[in-house]
């Protein structure tokens, strides 16, 4: 029992943390999921600049990504629909209406040149073995920006989730390079389906937003969707207004669907039913309006760790630093090895060395015999001539020293002087030269950058309970105990929304609290049914005045019912108790008639609600008279 119980512990944590770091939550290196760096890398490994079938680009994948083609498929489809690293060629969908994409043997597609630019240095990317361990794979790319807030993120992995929105790709830019100077910056979503977006609660990336539609409301008989919510398509909005207007929610006549390139969805409105009557109504029970909660989760040295934008920037802005040093730092070296070798061989031509190998028999002799020949000139070499650079030298064929160009290889030369005093200039000026290389970024991105879609505005959430038409009858019928807005016939209560509570007290003297029912029997009795919205439930005061079965004392009792568990059953007065009367008058003159008795000479009385404090619904009555009453009336106080 014990070690099944450790090998579930350990098997769920392996499978946790698998789920964690090998599919759902992107790394904040690359702000890439396995899938989708796997996909770039086999893009930028496959690149020859023509377009590739999605379906060979598919396959390519599979060698790194081992949970089969159609998962590769649909990433790499929503992947190059974000038009950032993905050229493409054929019908890809349309996020607007929600179409899908072709079979992915008609569909083509081929890596960006911005890319190559962000993501693609083999020098510096760390590479792991693959699946099989028959190839290697990037770990995760060293991107130059913040690919995670350019595209977002969205992925539930065991006991965590992510979600991330999208952003202005000019926006993240200009963020980094805000950083950078060490300005402050703000750096807010932006869809690319447009509407507009409240971000009073977005709290960095860490709370909610409030998404909504665009809607042209010129025309007070018709409504014009003309920009979507962040997540919604034009076929999900128009089921959500058919499900409203079956409900009797929203009144229409009719919605037809004109989308092409830019959506176009008119609402046409019913018989006596205008524009303005509708809005609250939109936003409320369609997907018009959508709350959106994020939480920016990445994986992070290796740890799932919840960051905001801003820390997220600060990142990418120490990280472009730091890429930028390593890359200028590899060139150099590349620089000097490449000037060590152009040295070596104008050496060894200019200077005639190889003819001093004509008369050498063995290999050993031939490398010490250029070795030795190289000493006189030991003040213009970088550093010791090795094996490997005889080896190199040995190679250069005849016709290359016959035709040796002293000017051009001078000329080259001075060219590499001049590019490692560049990049000695920049390792000095590490910061600038971050903030002229994010202009190239921007310059190269140029076919691919917009401005902003979504227009950032306050506005308050339309509650669905206030946006309803109170207009539901509840019907009570005395003759069956029913109650509910669906009864044809009965005694009218109040009329209610579907969003509607009803606070119902039996004769019996139990009561509960329901949704706004269409029937459900109750009792042949009841004594109560009253709405119980918040306002009403903090100004509504019970008065009840109950009689014990045993003594025939009555009891006065005035309570708020506040607190409640939906359809659960209460006591509102003591058991073996019987309800006389009921009321929700604030105050009222109680005027009692008692039975003539031996040595009883008051026949009447008066009291008084307001002389009775207001206790829990819990607390007992307080008892009114133990006298025998022959009639008992309530009427309203006449001080008032």
């Amino acid at each position: 029992m014990a070690y099944a119980k450790t090998l579930f512990q350990n098997n769920f944590l392996e499978y946790a943390s698998y789920v964690i770091k090998e599919r759902a939550i992107p790394d904040i290196e690359d702000g890439l999921k396995p899938v989708q760096r796997r996909i770039l890398h086999s893009l930028l490994e496959m690149d020859d600049g023509k377009f590739h079938k999605v379906a060979n680009v598919v396959g390519h994948c599979m060698k790194y990504h081992p949970h089969g083609d159609s998962s590769i498929y649909e990433a790499l489809v929503n992947l190059a629909n974000m038009n950032l690293f993905i050229d493409r060629q054929g019908n890809f969908g349309n996020f607007l209406t929600g179409d899908v994409a072709s079979a992915a043997r008609y569909i083509e597609c081929r890596s960006l040149p911005f890319a190559k630019m962000v993501l693609h240095n083999p020098d510096l990317t760390e590479f792991q073995e693959s699946y099989d361990g028959r190839n290697t794979e990037p770990v995760a790319f060293p991107a130059k920006i913040p690919v995670l807030l350019v595209l977002g993120a969205e992925g539930i992995a065991v006991g965590m989730a992510t979600k991330v929105l999208p952003n202005n790709l000019l926006e993240v830019f200009d963020a980094v390079s805000a950083a950078l100077k060490g300005e402050d910056f703000t750096l807010l979503p932006d869809f690319p389906g447009g509407g507009f977006l409240d971000v009073s609660e977005y709290a960095d990336g860490q709370g909610k937003v409030l998404v909504r539609a665009k809607l042209n409301t010129k025309d007070p008989k018709r409504i014009i969707v003309e920009e979507l919510p962040f997540g919604v398509t034009t076929e999900k909005l128009i089921a959500s207004v058919e499900a409203a207007a079956k409900k009797g929610k929203l009144k229409i006549a009719s919605i037809n669907d004109f989308t092409t390139s830019k959506v176009n969805i008119e609402i046409t409105l019913a018989r006596n039913t205008y524009t303005q009557d509708v809005i609250d109504a939109l936003y409320a029970f369609t997907d018009c309006e959508q709350s959106i909660s994020v939480n920016l989760l990445v994986i992070r040295d290796k740890f799932p760790v919840q960051m905001t934008v801003t820390e997220v920037i600060l990142y990418h802005a120490k990280s472009l630093i730091k890429i930028l040093r390593r890359e200028l730092e590899v060139e150099r070296a590349q620089l000097l090895d490449k000037l060590h070798a152009r040295t070596l061989e104008r050496i060894f031509i200019e200077e005639r060395v190889y003819k001093r190998i004509e008369t050498q028999k063995t290999r050993e002799s031939v490398i010490e015999t250029v070795i030795t020949g190289m000493d006189p000139f030991r003040d213009q070499i970088q550093r010791d001539v090795t094996e490997n650079d005889v080896e190199r030298l040995l190679k250069i064929p005849i016709r290359r020293i016959s035709l040796y160009d002293i000017n051009k290889a001078q000329e080259e030369v001075r060219e590499i002087h001049d590019r490692l005093k560049a990049i000695a200039y920049h390792l000095a000026h590490l910061i600038e030269y971050a903030l002229d290389y994010i202009q190239e970024m921007k310059n190269a991105a140029a076919g691919i950058t917009h401005p902003r879609f979504t227009k950032i505005i306050a506005f308050d959430k339309v509650e669905a309970r206030e946006a309803a038409n109170r207009d539901l009858i509840i019907k009570y019928d005395l003759t069956t105990g029913y109650i509910g807005y669906g009864l044809k016939s009965g005694i009218e209560q109040c009329k209610v929304s579907h969003y509607d509570r009803l606070l119902i007290i039996k004769k019996s003297g139990t009561y509960f609290v329901t949704d706004a029912p269409e029937k459900l029997f109750v009792d042949k009795g009841m004594r109560l049914c009253s709405l119980t919205d918040k306002e009403i439930l903090e100004n509504q005061i019970i008065t009840v005045i109950y009689q014990d079965r045993k003594s025939k004392d009555l009891y006065i009792k005035r309570c708020q019912i506040t607190q409640f568990i939906m359809n659960k059953t209460y006591e509102l007065v003591p058991e073996n108790c019987k309800i006389v009367n009921l009321f929700t008058k604030e105050d009222a003159e109680i005027y009692v008639e008692y039975k003539p008795r031996k040595r009883l000479k008051v026949l009447e009385e008066r009291f008084y609600f307001h002389d009775y404090l207001v206790k829990g619904v819990k607390a007992g009555g307080v008892r009114l008279t133990s006298k025998e009453v022959k009639t008992l009336k309530v009427r309203r106080n006449k001080q008032e």
